[in-house]
């Protein structure tokens, strides 16, 4: 098998099949990687959700290790500002749409805090972490071993260091077959396979299966195989993105354990911090506005720091190839799909993806075709839901500044799925019956907080009889709203626990 392509999608692909496939084994697949010395890493967003915290510790990869070598902090949410209403107007400016779960314990709590209308914002009643975040406080403490934690939470990290680090453990520790290199074409077979591609330093390298992560190119699944794109910049309009690197004002002040998501005029700014730097950029609509004043907007948000940041300027193509696999050709990463990085859904996705492929590699090239229509299925149902999930930001916000945030509410560019779903969730709050999916990449409780967080007016009018424990939900809330303030007391600052596991290590599992 060989990886066509580094960078993050290469490289954990590379570890994915070869933790699952036993490159060493006698008997299992000799899984090789070719990446170009000459194509730097995107790395347009440097978050992630919880999903790859499971995903590290399955590879084997030390918590500790990876903090230190990869500049990483916590992520516990995301915090959004001036999604709900226009700058200026009355209402909170933000919400948070945190990774733990809201409380169930006392059943669903949703009803009843829509009940109280939304004295209290609804992460706050349902959840300790949002008052966990807005205290810049850490998910855990030095006691507790790696991958272990008070809440729930991802990380903020430094993607070419990631990509190093991922590489040294698929060389060393999974036995993947590392080599530099540029690809130059590839040859195709009279059945329409891949037989194998050209190399500048290496002639030809042949392979029964080829994983395509070349990123936008996609030099094997798009140009070799010709499958197309499908566009989807008419549901999702932000086609662009700046990005820079942009010191602190001062040498220890506090990391948010948050991304901080601000809507702009024609899209918004991410603003996420590593130990020594703030990560941000601007993704915007080119139809909505010009290049330079996207620029301005963008360095006017960094103040001080913008008059000499150095700004990147980065095209996106928004949307996913028609087929992710077609006969032994495998396409992760950008090569496959890509929408603008609002809810970290790049590496969530083709982390997903790269598991699966692992651990569905079919037996022979006798099922590969079947092998390749399930993993198609599923992956196209995978990038359909996270489109869907992303313009629910969009869709039901109020903004009323520009045209960008108009056109977002326009029904033609909303999916007909969450379309139905928004007239259902008018009157009744959603159900788990509403994501019956198993493979689901956004579930129940990512929508509820989205949706309470933006204030959308679900009306219990003609359901309110079902809801008829009232007083129970009323102790819950009470109980949630002690939990966090006992929490705030213990958890140390999120900079000062990062510091701790630079010097001294977390214990390991």
């Amino acid at each position: 098998m060989l990886v066509v392509g580094g960078g993050t999608a290469g490289w954990l692909s590379a570890c994915h099949l070869a933790r699952r496939l036993s490159p060493d084994n006698p008997d299992g697949v000799r899984v090789t990687l070719i990446e170009s010395e000459d194509i730097p890493t995107i790395g347009v967003g440097e978050g992630t959700v919880p999903a790859i915290r499971q995903s590290l510790n399955y590879l084997g990869i030390s918590e500790s290790e990876f903090i230190r070598e990869c500049d990483a902090t916590f992520k516990q949410s995301i915090k959004f500002v001036d999604w709900v209403r226009s700058p200026g107007q009355s209402g909170r400016r933000y919400y948070h749409h945190v990774f733990d779960y809201p409380d169930s314990r006392a059943g669903d709590l949703t009803p009843y805090w829509l009940a109280q209308d939304g004295a209290v914002p609804y992460v706050d009643a349902v959840s300790v972490q949002g008052r966990v975040c807005d205290r810049g406080l850490a998910p855990k403490d030095i006691t507790q071993p790696e991958y272990q934690g008070y809440t729930s939470y991802a990380y903020h990290l430094d993607a070419a260091k990631f990509a190093r680090l991922l590489t040294r453990h698929a060389v060393e520790k999974l036995g993947v077959r590392h080599l530099t290199g540029n690809v130059l074409r590839a040859r195709q077979a009279e059945n329409g396979d891949i037989a194998a591609v050209e190399t500048d330093k290496h002639g030809e390298i042949s392979a029964d299966l080829f994983v395509d992560c070349t990123g936008f190119s996609s030099l094997l699944l798009g140009q070799a195989m010709r499958v197309p794109f499908k566009d989807k910049s008419g549901q999702l309009f932000a086609d662009f993105a700046l990005a820079a690197q942009v010191p602190y004002g001062e040498e220890r002040a506090p990391i948010p354990s948050h991304t901080i998501a601000t809507a702009q005029e024609s899209g918004w700014i991410w603003d996420i911090g590593l130990p020594h730097r703030r990560g941000t950029g601007y993704v915007y609509s080119s139809a909505h506005t010009e290049h330079q004043r996207a620029e301005d907007v963008f360095r006017q948000y960094l103040g001080s720091a913008g008059e000499t940041a150095q700004v990147r300027r980065i095209p996106m193509m928004v949307g996913y190839r028609e087929r992710f696999w077609q006969g032994n050709c495998v396409a992760i990463g950008l090569s496959q799909g890509f929408v603008e990085p609002l809810e970290a859904t790049g590496i969530l996705v083709y982390d997903a993806t790269a598991r699966m492929l692992a651990d569905t590699f079919p037996a022979n090239r006798h099922v590969m075709g079947i092998a390749a229509d399930q993993f198609n299925r599923h992956t196209r149902y995978a990038w359909d839901r996270v489109i869907e999930f992303i313009k629910l930001h969009y869709c039901i916000s109020r903004r009323n500044d520009s045209e960008f945030w108009r056109d977002n509410r326009d029904p033609a560019s909303i999916p007909d799925s969450l379309l139905e779903k928004l007239e259902l969730w008018r009157f009744q709050p959603p159900t788990e019956y509403d994501f019956p999916s198993k493979l689901e990449i956004f579930n129940l409780p990512n929508y509820l907080y989205v949706l309470y967080g933006m204030e959308y007016g679900t009306s219990l009018d003609a359901v309110h009889g079902r809801y008829g424990a009232g007083g129970h939900a009323n102790a819950r809330f009470a109980e949630i709203a002690q939990l966090g303030q006992q929490l705030c007391e213990h958890l140390p600052q999120h900079r000062e626990l990062i510091e701790k596991i630079s010097r001294f290590g977390l214990q390991a599992v």
